[in-house]
């Protein structure tokens, strides 16, 4: 692994070699190779959303190696400032160019989640345009101002850890899954979110070698930079990405079949318009009778998953389903880039 690069902001930062390094590293702790490589480090976890597995898998891989994290849910009590020579007169209570200085004279890694779509409320929240989105300023700045690693725990552009946690998975259940048939399909979710995920399930797939088949309605498409990023990614690993906008023939003789909701990119900042758009595709969800086209495919999900909308019960607890699997997959992934960011040794 090279050490040079400080943050885990997105697989694009990594070759396809490091990120296999990373998880043969997983997969090596998991079979009982874990040291405490980390005693007395310490990750500050910083949450500007609501999180279930990304916050206990961290605090639980922190703990496996020996160090301890620390859980500051930072949107229920704390403002800051990304601007510029801002007069800071209004409600922001600090500006993260000392927040980020002052949390790495205490820590020895920072860890963010901040992704504008994602919500505990019934609908969907108003947000600026994908443009300004992309931008991805909080973790950005962060980073800039942080003297310590700084970890993507997800985005408004990436989630690498689930991405990680989704390739070790793959991995571990096929083997060699290179030439392997694998799926992302679109599935239809009662609010929009976030394209993190998909982005970073998608560049695991191609990182891989697999054939992958992008499947969405028209008008779902991903972000054309990041598309291009994954298809050269595939080609180097000797895989392929290819698209569908129909899921029943994209996961035909599948090996993989993800499911997956994100927001469309024309509709970001007008969720009214998109809600009437996205309440005519109820039909894009996964069923034991789609499943049946593939060839005995693993059924996988990041969680948490709306049941009987992204997929039905029967699909998500069928023996090919390895959603927990991928859940636990997240900690033991986390556990290799945590070891590598900020062990001595590797």
């Amino acid at each position: 692994m090279n050490k040079h690069i400080k943050h885990f902001y997105s697989a694009l930062d990594y070759s396809s070699s490091e990120i296999q390094y990373l998880v043969n590293l997983a997969l090596k702790m998991k079979s009982g190779s874990v040291k405490k490589s980390l005693a007395g480090k310490t990750l500050g976890m910083l949450f500007f959303n609501p999180s279930l597995r990304t916050r206990v898998s961290f605090a639980v891989a922190m703990l496996k190696l020996g160090g301890c994290a620390i859980d500051l849910p930072i949107k229920e009590s704390y403002t800051f400032e990304y601007g510029n020579g801002i007069v800071m007169d209004k409600s922001t209570i600090e500006h993260v160019k000392d927040a980020a200085g002052v949390l790495s004279r205490y820590c020895d890694a920072l860890a963010i989640r901040s992704s504008d779509l994602i919500t505990t409320s019934s609908d969907s929240v108003e947000v600026s345009s994908w443009e300004m989105l992309k931008k991805d300023t909080v973790i950005k700045k962060f980073m800039e101002y942080a003297t310590v690693p700084v970890i993507n725990m997800e985005s408004n552009v990436y989630h690498p850890c689930q991405g990680l946690g989704d390739a070790l998975t793959i991995k571990e259940k096929l083997g060699n899954p290179k030439g392997k048939k694998y799926v992302l399909t679109w599935a239809y979710h009662p609010k929009a979110l976030p394209m993190a995920t998909p982005n970073s399930q998608i560049l695991a797939a191609c990182d891989l070698g697999m054939d992958v088949v992008i499947a969405n309605p028209p008008g779902w498409e991903l972000e054309p930079s990041i598309i291009n990023a994954m298809a050269l990614r595939a080609k180097q690993s000797g895989g392929s990405l290819a698209f569908s906008d129909s899921m029943n023939e994209a996961i035909k003789g599948s090996d993989v079949v993800c499911a997956k909701s994100w927001g469309a990119l024309k509709c970001y900042g007008n969720w009214s318009e998109e809600k009437k758009l996205r309440d005519q595709l109820k039909h894009w969800i996964v069923t034991k009778e789609k499943m049946s086209l593939t060839h005995h495919a693993l059924f996988m999900h990041c969680l948490p998953v709306r049941r009987n909308v992204e997929a039905t019960e029967e699909v998500l607890d069928s023996k090919n389903s390895v959603i927990l699997d991928e859940a636990e997959n997240r900690m033991w992934a986390q556990m290799a880039i945590l070891e590598t960011v900020l062990g001595e040794t590797v």
